[in-house]
């Protein structure tokens, strides 16, 4: 590597922004435009909520845990210094993207916000777009074959 080359992904947008927009935009399109209740009984709703909202921070909580045990940065434009495959990533290769889909889908259901919910897959693929292709390619290149052995063992998101 030259000394000037930068050692991390071509991320140039932090994914976590792009979850907080799709709320944003999905908070307005509800409330300005149309709105799109979900039509679930409260309790139901609630308890959606606190599940989707707590195994979304418990995969956020465990990829971020990892990354502190192993000494990495989680940002995606940093250096990755080793590949990590434990933990929730035996599960999954983007557990911080897969646990932030599951909060915001916890805030649509329990806000009864169902723009929240349609914003997921388009959602996905602006995170893919913007964040996991540069971050695969850029692990390919830097670790080769055992990034494809790790790649072909996981799936991108469960």
């Amino acid at each position: 590597m030259e000394p000037n080359e930068r050692d991390g992904a071509a991320v140039r947008f932090p994914p976590p922004l792009v979850y907080l927009l799709a709320v944003i935009a999905g908070g307005l399109l509800h409330a300005f435009v149309v709105p799109m209740p979900l039509p679930i009984a409260t309790s139901v709703r609630v308890g959606g909520a606190a599940v989707a909202i707590a195994l979304g921070l418990a995969m956020v909580a465990g990829a971020i845990g990892l990354f502190r045990r192993t000494g990495q940065d989680p940002k995606p434009w940093k250096s990755t210094p080793e590949i990590i495959s434990s933990g929730v990533y035996k599960i999954s290769r983007n557990p911080m993207y897969v646990g932030m889909s599951l909060l915001l889908a916890g805030i649509g259901i329990g806000w009864a916000n169902g723009w929240l919910l349609v914003l997921l897959p388009p959602l996905w693929f602006v995170i893919y777009r913007t964040a996991i292709r540069h971050e695969e390619a850029y692990l390919e290149r830097k670790f080769g074959d055992r990034y494809l052995d790790y790649k072909r063992s996981v799936r991108r998101w469960i």
